[in-house]
């Protein structure tokens, strides 16, 4: 539950220092004395928008701490321990708002963000404003009160890896098989561009096997290619070539080098140095022969074939024509046919991947009909103890002929949706005879909020929430229902702490204690303060909030006696 509140330089609060008590606290005080801002700082410690407007003028930050005790929040404590944030039993919050917008959130010292923040703060408080009512009339609300009734959408902390809660499982289910058919659908949607591809893909790759790309070897083709096509003029230009060297027995370069050496060689015994020049020609002129040699076995292995190059040259116009119409290179068309492939197989695999989605929806659908009908027995069971117990509770808070009912009805059609197949309605019968009809047609504000309030009360036994408060849900209420209302009030704090503010003393009569908001005008700046108030103090507010400005003896003699009843 909240130990403490702490705001600093807040709107109207330049500072407060609230120590909050379990069971039911009321707080009061004359209109515009900053009741309201208690509500604003615990909405900005729990995670709402922050507003540089909230600071107090010639301040330059607000701050407000929360300090609870855990003992009774074990799905805060769970939270906690989950996000390494959790310190003893004991939870601190604390938020700041800089005049230049920025905003800081911590939890335990440690700095979050504002959806931590607020994923914590579900787990402790709720409050509800004077207009909360108005959320009865979506049908979402309606839903989630009858599901949080029924426990649905609660999950045990001993299993608490194993025990997940049927809500959660029917949405599981549902995002499961919308997954799943929508990846079915899309598939089934781009089949025919599937087949056009997959033709496409054949087509292509046939042409591309042709080539034989299991040995293709481009360089390999276009070399061979190359000296078929000009084997014609190799063969001549090699004759010529071994005329040259060494079959001109006249002119041939062998025949020259020959002469040279037998030339020189006699007069290398004159000097020495020629000694070398002829051993350099001699060395030249077995170079020579034995290039010759390997020239005339060349030519004499080269044989022309012209169906090979015939072959060749289509060879090579195929290749270049893929090549240019892939806008590939020549040496890259193993690759592209590689891709071509995979790609077709893939194709094939989607073929394959639609007949198994096809049985998966099926599967999970079928899961998820058995999970949506245990929910909707549920739902019913629940539904007929909730009508039963709220009927009972707004005919004590002044509807004497009224029946609430809870309308559970299939949707229509079995297609897998989220929170299950049925549509849940609240139903109100404000006088005997008449047919129930939807709250919004049928009860005015004062009465919704009348049922609000009973819904909070027969609910509160499966909430988790250890804290509660309540803005003026009492408006529009008078006389002896104002009392009853204090009553159901006061008998939400028997498991839990309530905070309450009202303008009734007929609530506040009820409470446990009594906190009082004034404001002080004295100082240039506006400031409220809150303290909480003793027995005597007490009995002296609730006769200003029964008489007004003259406050006679017969008035505190009824508010002492209206306190007396209260706390009995």
């Amino acid at each position: 539950m909240l130990l403490k509140l702490t705001i600093i330089d807040l709107a109207v609060v330049k500072s407060l220092n609230l120590d909050v008590q379990h069971g039911m606290s009321v707080l009061t005080g004359e209109t515009g004395a900053g009741k309201s801002i208690l509500l604003t700082a615990l909405g900005l410690a729990l995670g709402n928008r922050a507003d540089v407007g909230f600071i107090r003028p010639g301040s330059k930050r607000a701050e407000i701490n929360l300090e609870f005790d855990l003992s009774d929040a074990p799905l805060a404590q769970q939270w906690l321990i989950e996000h390494e944030l959790d310190s003893e039993q004991d939870c601190l919050i604390r938020r700041t708002v800089s005049d230049d917008g920025r905003s800081k959130a911590y939890i335990n010292g440690r700095s979050v963000t504002l959806q931590s923040l607020q994923a914590l703060s579900e787990k402790l408080i709720e409050i509800h404003g004077q207009h909360a009512y108005l959320t009865l009339l979506n049908p979402d609300e309606q839903r989630r009160l009858l599901d949080s009734y029924a426990r649905n959408q609660r999950q045990s902390l001993d299993n608490f890896a194993k025990t997940q809660p049927l809500i959660a499982q029917v949405n599981q289910a549902y995002q499961h098989w919308q997954q799943a058919n929508q990846e079915l659908e899309q598939l089934v949607n781009s089949s025919k561009a599937r087949d056009e591809r997959q033709a496409l893909l054949e087509y292509q790759l046939d042409e591309l096997q042709n080539l034989d790309l299991k040995h293709f070897n481009y360089t390999a083709l276009s070399e061979e290619h190359s000296k078929l096509a000009n084997l014609g003029e190799i063969l001549s230009a090699g004759q010529r070539q071994l005329e040259v060297l060494t079959d001109d027995e006249r002119q041939s370069i062998n025949q020259s080098l020959n002469q040279s050496i037998q030339e020189l060689t006699p007069l290398a015994r004159y000097s020495p140095e020629l000694a070398a020049i002829v051993n350099q020609l001699t060395d030249a002129q077995i170079q020579l022969e034995e290039a010759a040699q390997e020239l005339r076995r060349y030519l004499d292995a080269q044989e022309a074939d012209p169906q090979r190059l015939d072959f060749l040259e289509t060879q090579m116009g195929v290749i270049h024509n893929l090549s240019r119409k892939h806008q590939v290179s020549a040496d890259d068309l193993p690759k592209l046919a590689q891709r071509l492939q995979q790609e077709l197989a893939g194709l094939t695999h989607n073929l394959e991947r639609i007949d198994a989605l096809t049985a998966s929806v099926k599967d999970i659908a079928k899961t998820y009909q058995q999970l949506a009908q245990q929910l909707s027995a549920k739902r019913q069971q629940s539904g007929l103890e909730l009508q039963s117990h709220i009927s009972a509770m707004i005919k004590e808070l002044g509807m004497p002929q009224g029946e609430f009912l809870v309308s559970i009805t299939g949707i229509g059609d079995n297609k897998p949706r989220l929170n299950g197949l049925d549509k849940i309605e609240f139903l109100v019968s404000a006088n005997p005879g008449l047919p129930p009809k939807p709250l919004a047609k049928v009860a005015s504000g004062g009465e919704l909020s009348r049922i609000s309030l009973a819904i909070q009360v027969v609910t509160s036994n499966d909430k988790t929430t250890p804290t509660m408060i309540f803005d003026e849900v009492d408006s529009g209420i008078g006389g002896g229902i104002a009392e009853i209302v204090g009553q159901k009030l006061r008998s939400l704090s028997h498991n839990r702490q309530v905070l309450c503010v009202t303008h009734l003393p007929q609530v506040a009569s009820q409470a446990h204690h009594h906190l009082y908001v004034s404001k002080n005008n004295q100082t240039d700046i506006t400031s409220s303060t809150v303290r909480l108030l003793n027995s005597e103090e007490r009995v002296e507010e609730v006769a200003r909030m029964l008489g007004g400005i003259n406050i006679t003896a017969n008035t505190l003699a009824h508010a002492k006696e209206m306190l007396t009843t209260g706390n009995q």
